[in-house]
């Protein structure tokens, strides 16, 4: 990639949103925008029709019916598409892409061209609907973070573990220890905890011990943090004994570890499919032993269908908590949504796909207070879809307007629009 791809990408795309959010030392009048919508999704289930959004700085300040007594000014008209709040995707590694020579990187690279790479893996993301994106994790997360918090950069807003937890057995710490290393990841920025306490998809004991998984979780939550659990198997019942908050993946799981978990309020992010659908589309970029092998992609194929009847058994448990994490990684940045038609096809109800990524996943963040629906004084995080996703799921491949904290990044003709907002050759 060349030194100045990047800029010019940001300069073509994103310069316009990032104008305004430059501010002078005298902070201008809130502006008032006023957005149109004949069918808008508010995010915790429901359907509005003729609504009226109105947006002043970055919040939201009135969702409201049209009629003639309140007749005025549009500045967006988004009558005939979908409206909905940004999406939220629970778990992602927005700096794992590919290199040079075109093969996996992974992730916390820091040469120019890595870092441009993760600018550009936050762009697709949020031009494909996401708004909030949680990263787990990587130190070069830091950076990209804070940059576009300050404006410099059009991104999701993240959130980031920093350094994960990494389960090996005694060698990951004593209790004591552990707790150490998450004030350690406290001191250094992060806005929660992972951690690693099983092997992978199809085999491997638990990584760490009960009393591991109980010290970082308690010491998590001292510090105000919130823990994201990498379990499969056994160690789905340890992470929620222990009252870490969320579970990722989850399969081996049975149904009793499903219902401890809906019992507790345990948080389950599981993939539909676009992690594995992407490590088999590229599979020569990331053939790397030992952990990418021929033996692994053989496996893999046959694990979607696994991971797609995993989802069918955790939706039938009543209360369990189901959010929208894709792990997306290089090759699926800015397909994110692809998990959504995945899991539909998998037998999940579209509404309940969307609310996992909108107000569901904002209560796992512990943010819907500020994010996930459309109502007055949450951040105005606003896309369109062409299309409705309650009767046509691949709709949202077609986002065709974007709004984050009342800044406008994308507002396309639809017949401009890619299949997907942003993919590699």
């Amino acid at each position: 990639m060349r030194p100045l791809g990047i800029f010019s990408m940001v300069g073509i795309l994103g310069m316009s949103a990032l104008a305004q959010q430059v501010s002078s030392q005298t902070p201008a009048p809130a502006k008032r925008i006023v957005i149109a919508a004949t069918t808008v999704l508010d995010g915790r289930g429901q359907v509005l029709h003729n609504a009226r959004i109105v947006v002043e700085g970055s919040k939201i300040v009135a969702v409201d019916k049209i009629d003639d007594t309140r007749a005025g000014p549009v500045d967006y008209d988004l009558r005939g598409l979908t409206v909905l709040p940004g999406w939220i995707d629970a778990h992602v590694h927005i700096t794992w892409s590919f290199g040079p020579d075109g093969k996996n990187a992974g992730q916390g690279g820091t040469t120019p061209e890595a870092t441009y790479a993760a600018a550009s893996n936050a762009w697709l993301t949020l031009m494909a609907g996401f708004t909030t994106i949680q990263s787990v994790g990587s130190p070069a997360d830091v950076p990209l973070r804070d940059a576009i918090a300050r404006g410099l950069l059009p991104g999701p807003r993240i959130l980031t573990a920093v350094e994960p937890i990494m389960g090996r057995g005694e060698q990951t710490g004593t209790p004591d220890e552990i707790r150490a290393f998450v004030r350690k990841q406290k001191a250094a920025g992060a806005d929660l905890i992972k951690i690693y306490a099983s092997g992978g998809m199809t085999r491997g004991p638990m990584t760490m011990s009960q009393e591991q998984l109980n010290a970082a979780c308690d010491e998590a939550k001292k510090q105000g943090l919130r823990t994201l659990v990498h379990a499969y198997r056994d160690a789905v019942r340890a992470a929620t004994l222990a009252g870490c908050t969320e579970v990722e993946h989850g399969l081996g799981a049975s149904d009793d570890d499903l219902k401890l978990m809906a019992e507790r309020g345990t948080y389950l992010d599981p993939q539909a499919g676009l992690l594995l659908e992407t490590y088999l589309q590229y599979k020569d970029r990331y053939l790397a032993p030992p952990y990418y092998t021929e033996e692994g992609f053989a496996a893999m194929k046959a694990l979607i269908p696994a991971h797609q009847e995993f989802i069918q058994r955790a939706v039938r448990v009543p209360g369990l908590k189901i959010v929208y994490g894709t792990d997306a990684v290089a090759g699926a940045h800015g397909r994110n949504a692809e998990d959504f038609v995945n899991r539909v096809g998998a037998g999940v109800d579209p509404m309940a796909a969307m609310v996992s990524a909108n107000s569901l996943g904002a209560e796992a963040l512990g943010m819907a207070d500020q994010i996930g629906s459309l109502a007055p004084g949450l951040q105005a995080d606003i896309i369109a879809l062409d299309g409705d996703p309650l009767k046509d799921i691949t709709a949202v491949r077609r986002v065709v307007f974007v709004m984050k904290g009342g800044v406008v990044y994308k507002n396309a003709a639809h017949s401009a629009m890619p299949v997907h907002a942003g993919a590699l050759p």
